[in-house]
């Protein structure tokens, strides 16, 4: 299958195109510079060379706390960029794998299981809006389409690039003796590595729609942190403390676990749980 990656330099975009590369499909990166999804134009003529059968977007703008000081641009990459993906590959009868998050929910305050396909979205912050908006527009627009939720992303790309969580925490905790850890919004951290093999499973199946993919089981950004330090052997003063007391310019989802069993369903595929793929991650 031809393949085009956009977004191929960052976490997920790397791993995604050397896993495809190994299922032997014929891979086109491309990067920001190279295409720029807000622009129908520059979408027009940079597919239209690559000429694929599937493209799969992983560019996102992803500073959550920005984004409520700018909206407009959340907006124009992370629904907008969808937007005029979804129109071209309708056009072209081309597939659309469309990257998306586990912050299109957080309404719900009470919600203690994961969250199912079908279940009503309801984002808390100018980000997840603009994600749902994404969502909405390549399920509307492009009927060969997989919209992927995840959450938490972390790879070898976050090494050398923009960093992720646990990169972050490494250097946090080599340089601090103290740590004060978000303790009240349970997600589920995603391996890209693991990702990947997911979607390149998912891929083969020919089976279009929405779906959960993350590693197993759920954790706190606190209980992630700690998990790192001892793995890496790293000591440092930890605290829990609240999403309040954090004070972020945005609100996150206190619960966004995702239940991935339509994915293991249609793939035969399970991921690992999150601690596996965390110490994988770190000793690698």
């Amino acid at each position: 299958m031809k393949i085009t990656v956009i977004g191929s330099r960052g976490q997920l975009g790397q791993d995604l195109c050397t896993r495809l590369i190994e299922e032997e499909h014929q891979v086109s990166g491309l990067t920001h510079q190279q295409i720029s999804i807000e622009e129908a134009s520059s979408v027009a003529s940079t597919l239209s060379e690559t000429a694929p059968d599937l493209v799969i977007n992983t560019a996102a703008y992803n500073k959550v706390d920005q984004a409520e000081s700018e909206p407009e641009v959340a907006y124009a990459i992370n629904a907008l960029g969808p937007r005029n993906l979804a129109r071209y590959c309708q056009e072209q009868q081309i597939a659309l794998m469309q990257i998306s998050s586990d912050y299109v929910f957080g309404l719900d305050l009470t919600r203690q299981a994961g969250y199912r396909e079908q279940d009503a979205p309801g984002p808390v912050s100018a980000y997840g809006l603009s994600k749902l908006a994404g969502e909405y527009f390549v399920r509307a627009l492009c009927p060969q389409h997989y919209v992927i939720r995840t959450c938490g992303l972390y790879g070898k790309a976050g090494k050398t690039g923009n960093g992720n969580f646990v990169e972050t925490m490494l250097r946090l905790g080599r340089e601090r003796d103290s740590l004060s850890i978000i303790n009240d919004q349970h997600c589920t951290p995603t391996s890209t590595r693991d990702l990947a093999e997911a979607l390149t499973r998912l891929i083969s199946t020919d089976q279009f729609g929405l779906y959960h993919v993350t590693n197993r089981g759920q954790t706190t950004w606190y209980e992630l942190a700690r998990k790192v330090f001892e793995i890496a052997g790293i000591e440092v003063e930890t605290s829990p403390i609240t999403t309040e007391q954090y004070n972020a310019a945005a609100d996150r989802p206190r619960y966004s676990v995702l239940d991935c069993s339509l994915l293991e369903e249609v793939t035969q595929y399970t991921l690992p749980d999150w601690q596996t793929a965390l110490e994988n991650y770190l000793q690698s």
